[in-house]
This record gives C-alpha cells, sequence and structure tokens, in this order.
C-alpha cells in the first residue's frame, strides 16, 4: 500500500505559507506584552469579523463547541427546553445543547442538499424553545423558511462551516450564530477556537459574561459563567487568514466549479448541489457515492492511490451511544442514515491545482469501476 498522499485532504501547510510572515509578527507583538488572554490582538480580531459578517458583534471564545453553549446560555432558555437540530451534524452541536441544560429533538435532512427539513421541524415545533440549525459544509439552512416556523422562538445558528457563506445577502438570520476555528475550517486558527456572532447588545454582553466566569469586574461574578476566552496569539492567526478569506473562498468557488465540470456524467455518484439564494463557500466537497457500490471500498481505492479522501459523520448523532438516550433506533432518519453510509469528501482547499483536481476526478473514476 503506498504511503504517499499525492493530494492531501486539506493543506494547512499551503495556508501557513501565506499568512507567516504576517503570524510571526503578531506573535511577537504578543510575546512582547505578555497579553496572552483577549487583549488588543482578540479586540481587533473580533471587530474585523463582525463588519466581514455583517454583524454587530462578535464575541472570541475558546472553540466553537463553547460558542454554541455560550449563544445558548445567553438566551435564558427555559431549563430542559427542547432545541431542534439535523441528525446529520458533528456530535458537538448536540453536546453543546446538552451542556447548556438544554434536550435535544433530532430531525431529517431534506434529500437534495442534506440540510436541516423545514416540513421535519414542523413535526416537532410543540416541542421546541429553539431552532438550532446547520449550515452544511459551507452553505446556509433554509432560513426563511424555518424563521417563519419559529415564530417567537429564538433561532441560534451552527456556523462552524460557513465563514463567509450568504444567504439572499446575509450571513446572520437567526438571533445569534455561533462558528469554530478548528484548523481546517475555511477561517481556521491554529489550535482551537471559536466565537458568537449577534446583533443583539444585550446577547452580545450575555456571551462575553458567561464566558468570563459571570464576571465584568475582577471578583465579583454576577451569573454562573465558566471560562472561555479568544487567546491573543490565535486571534493573530485568525486576523492575518481573515484578510485573505474573501479569495480563499473565491478559491474554493472556483475548485468547487472545477470539480463539477471534471466529475459531471460519472457514473454512481451525485455532486452536491447548492440551494436556491445560498453563496456556497464549499469547507466540504462531498459526493455521493450511489446504491449498489461500496462507500468504503471507494474510499479505500482512494487513499491506496494517494488521494486524501474522506468521511464525515459516519454516524449520526441519534447512533451515537452517548446519545441513546434519546430514544431513536435505526431507521428513525432515513436521508441522514444514507448519507452517513454514502457521503465521501474529496480534496478542496483554497490552493489546490487544477493538476490536483484531475488527479482526483482519474483516481475516482478508476475506483468507481474497480
Amino acid at each position: 500500500m503506498t504511503t504517499d498522499t499525492t493530494v492531501p485532504l486539506v493543506d494547512l501547510k499551503a495556508a501557513h505559507a501565506e499568512v507567516e510572515a504576517e503570524v510571526r509578527a503578531g506573535f511577537d507583538r504578543v510575546l512582547a506584552t505578555g497579553g496572552y488572554i483577549r487583549g488588543p490582538e482578540a479586540a481587533g480580531f473580533e471587530e474585523e469579523y463582525a463588519a466581514f459578517s455583517g454583524t454587530r458583534h462578535c464575541v472570541g471564545a475558546a472553540n466553537g463547541t463553547d460558542a454554541l453553549e455560550l449563544a445558548l446560555r445567553a438566551l435564558d432558555l427555559p431549563p430542559g427546553g427542547g432545541v431542534v437540530l439535523p441528525a446529520n451534524t458533528f456530535v458537538a452541536t448536540a453536546e453543546a445543547v446538552v451542556r447548556a441544560g438544554l434536550r435535544p429533538v433530532l430531525v431529517d435532512a431534506d434529500d437534495d442538499h442534506l440540510l436541516i427539513d423545514p416540513a421535519r421541524v414542523a413535526d416537532v415545533l410543540p416541542q421546541a424553545a429553539a431552532l438550532l440549525p446547520v449550515h452544511l459544509n459551507g452553505q446556509l439552512a433554509p432560513m426563511a423558511a424555518l424563521l417563519e416556523l419559529a415564530g417567537d422562538r429564538p433561532v441560534v445558528e451552527d456556523a462552524a462551516q460557513s465563514q463567509g457563506a450568504r444567504q439572499d445577502g446575509r450571513a446572520l438570520h437567526g438571533r445569534i450564530a455561533a462558528t469554530s476555528f478548528y484548523p481546517g475550517k475555511n477561517l481556521g486558527a491554529y489550535g482551537d477556537a471559536g466565537a458568537v456572532t449577534t446583533d443583539d447588545d444585550g446577547l452580545a454582553a450575555a456571551v462575553r459574561l458567561i464566558g468570563d466566569h459571570g464576571s465584568d469586574r475582577k471578583y465579583v461574578h454576577e451569573r454562573f459563567g465558566f471560562n472561555s476566552r479568544l487567546d491573543a496569539l490565535q486571534a493573530v492567526v485568525l486576523r492575518a487568514k481573515l484578510r485573505r478569506l474573501p479569495a480563499w473562498n473565491a478559491a474554493r468557488r472556483a475548485a468547487a466549479e472545477r470539480y463539477h465540470r471534471l466529475l459531471a456524467g460519472f457514473d454512481g455518484i451525485t455532486l452536491p448541489r447548492t440551494a436556491p439564494g445560498n453563496e456556497h463557500v464549499w469547507h466540504l466537497y462531498a459526493v455521493r457515492i450511489g446504491p449498489g457500490r461500496d462507500r468504503d471500498a471507494v474510499l479505500a481505492a482512494l487513499r491506496e492511490a494517494g488521494i486524501g479522501a474522506g468521511v464525515h459523520y459516519p454516524v449520526p448523532v441519534h447512533l451515537q451511544p452517548a446519545f441513546r438516550h434519546l430514544g431513536h433506533g435505526e431507521g428513525a432518519f432515513p436521508v441522514a442514515e444514507r448519507a452517513a453510509r454514502e457521503l465521501l469528501t474529496l480534496p478542496l482547499f483554497p490552493q489546490i491545482t487544477d493538476a490536483q483536481q484531475e488527479r482526483v476526478a482519474e483516481a475516482l473514476a478508476k475506483a468507481l469501476v474497480s
């Protein structure tokens, strides 16, 4: 078996090469002052990311899971209240709900875009204190339909995979959103980091308070909180990368269009689709390996050929051992379960070359007939 990955799934080294000088200079600034927690670098990033997102406020957090929990806690939802989220998401979405003292209410996705299905949300609406749509793979969930369903219930957006994405020209549609800056995201730190965005002054203040032990004055704790603040060194990295994010997202869109052309007509796969009104930023390019074919065999063949393909979310939330208590067995969410069996993520990053994508397409063609 080959050990040479000729096309990586994600190339973080290529991204670093573009920002290295700027990051090193920023690290030197922080190291000279010793201000490692929040400080001017974090404040600068928060201001810049809020502007980028078209929101009034951005509050940094230690990671994306914390950011979701902070957003939910800031809303002061009733203890044990139901929060509706899709079954086909990373487990952190459901974890944040439980950590905030709330109850996950899972629903299925639509089969075309694998985004949370408003029709399924309508079925469980009487259980809902809030909605938590996930913007998956780089495009937004159907926000207009969800907001209409929500009525006066708050909508919290999981925007960990949609940095720079828009729907009908806007990034934020609900009251508050949370994102992750895990290294592999479109905007990735050099470790864990996250943020909450909102237009609501009160929610922003609550998020900042809760994430700093419930305190805005030393040794005075207004409410129960915990420790989740943005490190200054991570803020340096994020500021450098944010300046390049519009160009990087444009490069991702161009690469996705190239895959569309290269893979058009391939028998046995379904290409990803962009929902109406969405400006996709292609965090992931995930194809579906059709019925009658073994997705895992295709994956193994690609890896043997040196292609760093992957599988995201092979086990939906309701089938995870940690969430058995929700009481859902196999067959509860058929679209999510089918997607978990069929999805295959192909390499995509801003610096990917035409030749690398052609190499992926050639290897995939061979894997599909082997």
